[in-house]
């Protein structure tokens, strides 16, 4: 896989946190952050990108069970993954100035040096204007590469 500087200079702490957190048990890959209304969508096309590259995701469609409690679900998630990637799209930018739950599992993957934004059909400009912190992270944008490989790339970063 081909980086670019910009992507290895970016990547590489949060290459060294997945090395780090390797001996954590039952760890999940990456946590996927996205926007309900793209669960469907760019979303569940990530997902499986990932998971046909043989990353474990935690994906709140599969991994919240009925009858528990969303926000304590997400928490535990948050936990047991080795990296948060945020899919920023059009519908997360809504969601984030409404602060919803995307904004909390945001503002807790902000909190660690393990995030990752994927920019999907909106710019980093647009991002910036709603989440400055975001914003300022570089990450990967599917207007320079697929969705498959973006995926690759993300593969690439926590395999062990």
């Amino acid at each position: 896989m081909v980086y670019t500087p910009a992507e290895v200079r970016s990547l590489t702490p949060v290459r060294e946190n997945v090395e780090k957190r390797a001996s954590v048990p039952d760890l999940r890959d990456v946590f996927l952050c996205h926007a309900w209304d793209d669960r469907k969508g760019a979303a569940k096309e990530l997902h499986d990108q990932l998971e046909l590259h043989g990353v474990s995701v935690w994906f709140s469609e599969k991994d919240v069970l009925l009858g528990t409690t969303l926000l304590r679900e997400i928490d535990k998630g948050l936990v047991k993954s080795r990296v948060g990637i945020v899919l920023v799209t059009p519908a997360l930018l809504l969601r984030l100035a409404g602060e919803g739950i995307a904004d909390k599992e945001l503002s807790a993957l902000l909190a660690r040096d393990q995030l990752v934004p994927i920019v999907h059909d909106t710019t980093y400009d647009d991002l910036r204007e709603v989440s400055p912190l975001l914003g300022s992270r570089s990450g990967l944008n599917t207007a320079e590469d697929t969705m498959a490989k973006v995926a690759a790339k993300l593969a690439e970063l926590v395999a062990l």
